[in-house]
């Protein structure tokens, strides 16, 4: 929610592919810049029935992701589900791969 650029340059692996539920692709820069430059702001989110799976360095994590943003002064909800991709790099874990998708 506060939109702090490091703390997600820090979160997310260099590599990253993160997914939205209409298609649409970003790379790490787009993610950050995006929510960093306040493009879309988030109001609130909520992330319901979580599960994690360890593997190694590895871990799969699925959720449902409901929010509320403002983009170009709009607001707008979302639920979706999102399965999520995480690789332990240097100690800390760092999201490689998000697809969000529609639920029922």
């Amino acid at each position: 929610l506060a939109a702090d650029k490091a703390k997600l340059e820090a979160l997310v692996a260099d590599q990253l592919s993160y997914g939205h539920s209409a298609g649409r692709l970003e790379t790490k820069k787009e993610f950050v810049d995006v929510i960093a430059g306040k493009k879309t702001t988030y109001k609130s989110i909520t992330l319901n029935e979580p599960t994690v799976t360890v593997v190694g360095n590895n871990a799969i994590a699925r959720h449902v992701f409901v929010v509320e943003t403002e983009t170009d002064g709009k607001p707008s909800q979302a639920k979706v589900g999102v399965m999520q991709v995480w690789v332990k790099e240097g100690g800390n874990w760092k999201l490689l791969a998000r697809q969000a998708f529609r639920t029922s």
